[in-house]
């Protein structure tokens, strides 16, 4: 009996694995620095409620639900390359479009911009994770797409320090509190407003033209040929995802972590900026979401390491657990003690998105194509829940700390209730499928 170790990417498929996995990098640097435009734009535009900042992430991540399908559809008659040039040539699209989104000062023009930039991103996300998982042995697969999502927070990295260095920090509308931008006159406000608006939108220009860049360069690269199975009709392959309720469970978690994945990336600006009013500390919440990242990035390569002994299932129901404790100190404990709760948080959701993709996904064939667009659907989760969290943040106004919850909690903390509760729908589906595997 052979007991040769099988490889999480072999040799002649690592150029490949190396080009694709650099994708999961690419939209970690949209996704991270889309998450600070919230309290950006509520900066800039003070006239806007924390539901309607929370906008630009229900229009980011709508475009994932809204692409996904179509994405799926065309890479399943075309090829996973056509489909990664498609995604990527959208990308840049909206990209650009916040020249003339920052030239009207219009947020609706914004909230499209992002909006193509997601459609974008849904054709990338929906190709190039079965991809991943194609190229190398089904024994590997979670395994190795781990390994090309640990990528993917590096781009987030890339992300936050854009945001913090090009936009957040060069605001200045941020140098004023909001008693006294509000009491500016037409004109300064309006230079105020534009000279914003326009920092803003200089990041993305700026990434549109990386994102071409890699599109020419993938362009020119012969892509390996992955392993087909037999064809079905598309209603078959329809049936077959319909039957699976190990599938249809893991897109229900998918969208719940990733909805908890944006709210505790997104409403830390507020979390921080609530602490500092409370105790009169001058924190930059940047920092913090940076120290997030890291966290994140650590636990998905320590997650990928110990997924060659643990079970894939098991792990994420532990993270899982670990992720609603978090939370839940996040919740009930104020200042410094909540907020490194908080941070914590992004270690145990480290690996929740390629593992609920590996389980959900596990031993299907062709159907895999429209099963992949399920599970980026499911990324809509982060379109809905921040606008929830949002709406608690305005229970008794525009401040943070305007109700208090059991008498105790600022309505801050208490927002990061409707985390916790998705983390523990995410620990369960670990639970759930864990206990399915024969021993």
């Amino acid at each position: 009996m052979s007991t040769k170790k099988i490889p999480v990417v072999s040799k002649d498929l690592l150029f490949p694995f190396v080009i694709i996995t650099s994708l999961f990098a690419l939209w970690g640097i949209a996704n991270d620095l889309t998450n600070p435009m919230v309290s950006a734009f509520k900066k800039v535009m003070p006239e806007l409620s924390n539901m309607e900042a929370s906008l630009v992430q229900f229009a980011f991540y709508f475009g994932y639900f809204f692409m996904a399908l179509p994405a799926a559809l065309f890479i399943r008659k075309y090829s996973y390359k056509s489909g990664i040039i498609l995604g990527l040539s959208l990308y840049a699209l909206g990209a650009f479009l916040f020249y003339p989104a920052a030239a009207n000062e219009t947020f609706t023009y914004f909230l499209i911009s992002l909006w193509v930039i997601t459609c974008g991103l849904a054709f990338l996300e929906t190709t190039s994770n079965p991809l991943i998982l194609a190229l190398g042995d089904k024994e590997t697969a979670t395994q190795r797409l781990n390994l090309a999502q640990a990528f993917n927070p590096i781009g987030s990295l890339s992300g936050m320090i854009i945001a913090q260095v090009f936009v957040i920090s060069a605001l200045r509308s941020d140098d004023y509190t909001e008693e006294a931008y509000k009491a500016l006159t037409s004109e300064e406000l309006a230079t105020v407003r534009e000279n914003d608006l326009g920092i803003i939108s200089v990041p993305y220009i700026g990434l549109g033209i990386l994102v071409l860049v890699i599109m020419a360069i993938i362009i020119f690269t012969k892509m390996p040929k992955t392993a087909e199975e037999d064809k079905m009709s598309l209603s078959e392959s329809f049936s077959k995802l319909f039957a699976n309720g190990n599938y249809k469970f893991g897109v229900l978690a998918q969208a719940f972590y990733v909805g908890a994945q944006i709210m505790c990336w997104t409403y830390i600006f507020q979390y921080v900026d609530n602490i500092n009013e409370t105790f009169g500390m001058e924190l930059t919440a940047t920092y913090f979401n940076v120290a997030a990242m890291i966290s994140f990035l650590l636990g998905r390569w320590i997650g990928t390491a110990l997924m060659q002994k643990i079970n894939p299932s098991k792990m994420l129901m532990l993270f899982g657990i670990g992720g609603v404790i978090c939370c839940a100190g996040a919740v009930l404990l104020s200042g410094m003690v909540g907020l490194v709760s908080l941070v914590a948080v992004s270690l145990f959701m480290s690996i929740m998105f390629p593992t609920i993709y590996g389980i959900a996904l596990k031993d299907m064939g062709d159907e895999a194509k429209i099963g992949s667009a399920g599970l980026v659907m499911a990324i809509v989760g982060g379109a809905l829940m921040p606008v929830l969290q949002g709406g608690i943040l305005d229970w008794g106004g525009s401040g943070f700390s305007d109700v208090k919850v059991l008498g105790f909690i600022p309505e801050v903390n208490f927002s990061f209730i409707l985390p916790l509760i998705c983390l523990a729908v995410v620990a369960f589906y670990g639970y759930s499928t864990y206990k399915k595997q024969p021993n």
